[in-house]
């Protein structure tokens, strides 16, 4: 497995993060047979890579500044791999307020958080791994690879548990 640096910041006041779990998860997707990330991209195991769990606002606040659409979303990517100097190969920026409000309430919520989560996480780091969604043709693609990754995550039992208090 992949032994690239990997930095997580929880900026969300009210979630709950096993840290340790999500780095064993993203480690999970930069390695295993088949790869998931095309040769040569951002999520190809080499470069830092920044893991960011935000509130909606201050998501759609880095939509808006970055991207020049002040909308609520549940994930952004930034790929830093064209600048090799500086060690960093992406940033995944997660909504858990959005991941929250797919999970929705009752019993089993606990666990749909957490796989909503996951997913986003899984969105970001293919977006690092050279998919894109913009066509529905790659969209369909990308949805097939988010299947794939986590049902990797699932068989090895690295679906990380988060909780929103």
């Amino acid at each position: 497995m992949s032994r690239r640096r990997v930095s997580i910041s929880n900026l969300h006041p009210r979630l709950r993060v096993d840290r340790a779990a999500v780095v064993r998860a993203l480690r999970a997707l930069d390695g295993g047979s088949p790869p998931l990330a095309r040769p040569g991209s951002a999520a190809d195991g080499s470069g830092d890579l920044s893991l960011v769990f935000l509130t909606d606002a201050a998501l759609a606040e880095l939509h808006s500044t970055f991207l020049g659409d002040p909308s609520v979303t549940d994930v952004i990517t930034f790929d830093h791999s064209d600048a090799p100097s500086a060690g960093m190969a992406g940033e995944i920026c997660v909504s858990a307020d959005a991941a929250a409000r797919r999970a929705g309430r009752g019993a089993a919520r606990s666990s749909r958080l957490s796989l909503e989560i996951t997913l986003y996480m899984v969105h970001g780091w293919l977006h690092l791994a050279g998919h894109d969604d913009l066509e529905p043709a790659r969209k369909r693609a990308m949805r097939r690879a988010e299947a794939r990754a986590l049902r990797r995550l699932r068989t090895l039992g690295l679906v990380p548990r988060f909780v929103l208090r």
